[in-house]
């Protein structure tokens, strides 16, 4: 049987940098682990096309 809680949408993951770990469980910092991964990996996506963009940029300026 579905209990009340499993009606409410989920508490979305959040992060803040320095925040106190102690209070997390286990399986909570398995997830802050993923969380800030595909952050990380957004990030090199985000810097990978910038340096793309600008590159092309240069060699457009420098002929």
């Amino acid at each position: 049987m579905a209990t009340e809680d499993d009606d409410k949408p989920r508490k979305k993951i959040t992060h803040e940098i320095g925040q106190d770990l102690s209070l997390l469980s286990v399986e909570e910092l398995a997830e802050r682990i993923a969380l800030m991964n595909s952050e990380i990996e957004r990030l090199q996506l985000a810097q990978a096309k910038k340096r793309a963009s600008k590159d092309a940029a240069n060699s457009f300026f420098k002929t």
